[in-house]
């Protein structure tokens, strides 16, 4: 059922990507001058009300509120409350049960020992599924959703090959069917409810998962620094070493590394493509805008 449903909402938006994808490109490289509707429209090859209709069909924004939602002024509009807010959610010791906000997830750690034998014995499944953001390959093991990551280009081997380098000696095997209820809970907004949590299995150092468990309590719409998540782990010094594990983010989206920005709102790497950063950021803005 939850695979059906994937199929019946997703299509369309995974199709409209490619558009979006080349819009933002545009505008990414012409954001000091606040490029038109019509001049994007036209870098498209699309009428100004087709991609009106692109824009609130798959963000919920008109494409004007699209462009304002990747502007540096809206990144430093992200993290003006963040700090108070992961504040409150780490001190009230948020980090066992999971997000409040937006995705609900429950997470869990792999023991150090797990980790450090490169996943010998973890039997791991993976599939690839049409998202809102091009094609994402999931990866489950037995306990939940352990790897999220995207397709570029059709290249599925090198996205494959990303994550399977995590755990080297894993078994991995290609499993569509145990995927897709994953890839629904993950895409499809409607399937989000805190009483139905997405379990998350977190395979890292535990310097990592203690950054990744920060991560979950970033709300949508909010944004956070590397500083502020280095401060809220107790290792104030350690902004650098933070990027590093955000970097290294098995998860995308559903543990939101991309909520991450530089020092006063700067974008920085992603490693799958600021392009996919910055659609995200603006899918997440319709999302919070439209509630």
């Amino acid at each position: 059922m939850l695979s059906e449903t994937l199929a019946v909402q997703l299509p369309s938006s995974a199709d409209d990507y490619a558009k979006v994808a080349e819009a933002i490109a545009f505008i990414q490289g012409h954001w000091r001058s606040q490029p038109s509707v019509e001049a994007v429209a036209h870098q498209v090859g699309l009428s100004a009300s087709h991609l009106h209709a692109l824009f609130r069909r798959w963000a919920g924004l008109t494409p004007k509120s699209f462009i304002q939602a990747l502007t540096p002024d809206y990144a430093r509009a992200l993290l003006r409350e963040q700090a108070s807010d992961l504040d409150v959610a780490l001190e009230a010791g948020l980090s066992g049960p999971g997000r409040l906000h937006d995705l609900f997830v429950a997470h869990e750690a792999m023991t150090p020992g797990e980790f450090e034998s490169g996943g010998a014995g973890l039997a791991l499944r993976y599939g690839f599924h049409p998202s809102p953001f091009g094609e994402a390959i999931l990866v489950a093991a037995e306990r939940g959703l352990a790897g999220l990551g995207f397709v570029d280009r059709g290249e599925r081997a090198e996205a494959l090959a990303d994550l399977a380098s995590r755990w080297p000696y894993a078994q991995l095997r290609p499993d569509r069917q145990a995927t897709a209820p994953y890839a629904c809970r993950v895409f499809d907004p409607g399937q989000w409810a805190p009483d139905r949590p997405l379990r998350l299995v977190l395979i890292g150092t535990d310097f990592e998962v203690a950054v990744w468990e920060a991560l979950l309590h970033i709300e949508m719409g909010r944004a956070a620094t590397y500083a502020a998540i280095a401060r809220r782990i107790g290792r104030p010094n350690a902004a650098r070493a933070v990027g590093a594990a955000v970097g290294n983010n098995p998860i995308s989206f559903v543990v939101p590394c991309h909520r991450v920005l530089g020092a006063g709102g700067a974008l920085t790497g992603y490693r799958w493509g600021l392009v996919r950063k910055q659609a995200i950021i603006g899918w997440e803005a319709g999302r919070v805008l439209g509630r």
